[in-house]
């Protein structure tokens, strides 16, 4: 690999932190760690923060890395092919010495972090005049401070990023225009007890995925994938008058879009269901009645566990008084407020929370403390997912044993995480891993219904 067409990725502590073997996936490049990024890892790595695990993995992976090359080496550059495990890295790791900088006349101030990777990259620069060299970074900021430093290339870190746009990001379901039956040609129906099948041209459907919902302009036809080849698409007939009639825990569906969630939500055989879609179109509420009719009412499942993230939740939640469920309550503030809903008419809506708190033992559980476990035979709520990153839903979902149902809902436009974005949120990256998984739905619920006010507001603020 000559300098001329080689290129030198800098790389940021937030991009160690989102994944930590990010070194790994710039292919046949070269990576340089700055000194300033393992001091801020080693700062982190003891905290009682969500990002402390990514902190402890990266240095170790980065230690395995280097662990038997000299410092001239580690300097200069160490072949990521000699390390084992699964990557195609074929290009070299290199710590760079940023204390080594000298203050100059400069606007940066060396003694703030970001200005000394900064510098690090503008040194670079220098030092390969042939070569593309590379910041990454996550922090939108620090690529604008960066830019108007002289760094002449700077990115975000996209390889996790499956889509472009998040108007491409899949809803879950299919609406085609006018009449359904009006655009099918031949169709072949079969009934199997009460349920009815139809296989129709694959045309019709050209980008069907498992578990898809079909819907017309109409409003008389509702289905969902079931199976699909090169040349067929099969469909099961759910009836949009039937799906309509949907009824948990009290809740009936106020829209076409509830109703497909809640077919996705009652149904044991999927193991995870994602809802996306605007504040007050009903998720969390969606999600809460369909998990108490099938641990109360049907007896399907044993428990319900709520979490959710909460990103100052590690500084925040040691003071508070009371047990692990009473310091999660005010982060947690909008199952309470369902339950409420889902009991207003109650003679005591005090005492009904509290009876049904213990009969379906609803637990509310701190992110933090979901690692390490294992769940069987419960409900798992994940309320506020778009702040999470593809790694920490990971974690989460990968928690889930026999028997577990995992309810991930989210609005993509209100992410409050500094280094997510709509397109790059493990929320996006979910559903579209799992578009096509057998044992996962997806559905954008489209519309406000929490009140005139609200729908106001999400469409014109």
């Amino acid at each position: 690999m000559t300098e001329k067409h080689s290129k030198y990725y800098l790389l940021d502590t937030n991009i160690l932190l989102h994944e930590p073997l990010a070194f790994l996936n710039f292919e046949e490049h070269n990576v340089i760690i700055p000194m300033v990024v393992l001091e801020e890892l080693d700062n982190i790595k003891d905290r009682n923060k969500d990002v402390s695990r990514e902190a402890r993995v990266a240095i170790r992976s980065l230690e395995d890395a280097l662990k038997d090359a000299t410092p001239e080496q580690i300097l200069e550059g160490v072949p990521l092919s000699n390390m084992q495990g699964a990557h195609h890295a074929q290009g070299t790791l290199a710590i760079f010495p940023d204390y080594a900088l000298k203050q100059t006349e400069a606007v940066l101030n060396l003694s703030e972090n970001d200005h000394r990777i900064i510098q690090s990259a503008l040194e670079l620069q220098k030092k390969f005049k042939d070569s593309k060299v590379v910041l990454v970074t996550k922090d939108i900021n620090m690529r604008l401070k960066a830019k108007g430093a002289g760094v002449k290339y700077v990115e975000d870190y996209r390889t996790d990023q499956l889509i472009d746009d998040i108007r491409y990001l899949s809803k879950g379901f299919v609406e085609i225009e006018g009449d359904f039956w009006a655009k099918v040609g031949d169709v072949e129906s079969v009934q199997e007890g009460r349920e009815t099948f139809h296989e129709v041209d694959r045309t019709i459907l050209p980008g069907a995925f498992r578990n898809q919902y079909v819907i017309d302009e109409s409003e008389t036809f509702a289905a969902k994938v079931v199976a699909y080849d090169n040349e067929v698409v099969r469909l099961h007939d759910l009836g949009y008058d039937r799906m309509m009639s949907y009824k948990a825990w009290g809740i009936q569906p106020k829209n076409i879009y509830q109703a497909m969630a809640m077919n996705a939500l009652l149904d044991p055989t999927i193991d995870l269901v994602i809802l996306t879609g605007p504040a007050g179109s009903g998720k969390t509420l969606l999600a809460l009645a369909a998990a108490l009719e099938m641990v109360v009412e049907q007896g399907i499942y044993e428990k319900i566990i709520v979490t959710r993230n909460t990103p100052e939740i590690a500084e925040s939640i040691g003071y508070l008084p009371g047990t692990e469920e009473e310091k999660m309550a005010p982060w947690l503030a909008a199952i309470t407020d369902s339950l409420e809903v889902l009991h207003k008419h109650d003679e005591s809506m005090e005492s009904s929370m509290n009876y049904i708190m213990n009969k379906a033992n609803i637990q509310l559980k701190s992110l933090n403390f979901m690692r390490g476990r294992s769940i069987q035979n419960a409900i798992v709520i994940l309320d506020e997912s778009q702040n999470l990153t593809a790694s920490q839903l990971k974690t989460i979902i990968t928690r889930c044993g026999t028997g577990t149902k995992i309810i991930c809902s989210g609005n993509l436009a209100q992410i409050d995480s500094y280094y997510l974005t709509a397109v790059t949120s493990g929320l996006t990256y979910i559903v579209e891993r799992f578009k096509d998984y057998p044992g996962s739905a997806t559905v954008n619920l489209n519309g406000v219904v929490r009140s005139n006010l609200a729908q106001y507001a999400e469409e014109n603020l």
